[in-house]
């Protein structure tokens, strides 16, 4: 009978280390590949919310512009203000920002005009507002306007 020892196969304290090395070679890199990823969907889902909110602004001035049957701009109280038979809602600009009795929207304005037929208007009787956001909410621009009806013309 032989009685040697069998060899059993097994990997070398060599093998185990380069192993050992690969993996953690690429687990770092997925770590910050994964990092990565991560912050970018944070600057995609930022972008998301500065145009949603933009959006959200468009859909509310182009709702109550059409709603109401007249637009008036008070320059000195930086308010719009919008009318009808059955009441009036209004708009006001405080802090670059638009402002009603129920909603905030957190855009900041680099600037707004107002327009009558076509002309630009500081205070009065408007048809039209035209809206630039700051760099910061992406240089966004909305334009909301209305159709006069004729006793917006009797008026003036």
């Amino acid at each position: 009978m032989d009685y040697r020892p069998k060899k059993i196969q097994a990997f070398t304290l060599s093998e185990m280390i380069v192993t050992l090395a690969i993996t953690t070679i690429v687990v770092g890199m997925a770590f910050s590949v994964l990092g990565l990823v991560q912050k970018q969907m944070g600057n995609i889902e930022e972008i998301y919310g500065v145009k949603l909110e933009a959006n959200k602004l468009r859909q509310s001035l182009w709702a109550d512009f059409n709603r109401y049957s007249h637009a008036y701009y008070d320059q000195k109280e930086e308010r719009l203000y919008l009318s009808n038979e059955l009441g009036t809602k209004y708009y006001a600009i405080v802090d670059e920002r638009f402002v009603t009795e129920k909603d905030t929207f957190h855009i900041a304005l680099q600037s707004w005009k107002f327009y009558f037929n076509n002309a630009t208007r500081s205070s009065g009787e408007i048809d039209a507002i035209e809206l630039k956001t700051s760099k910061e909410t992406g240089h966004q621009h909305i334009f909301v306007y209305k159709n006069n009806a004729a006793a917006t013309y009797l008026n003036q």
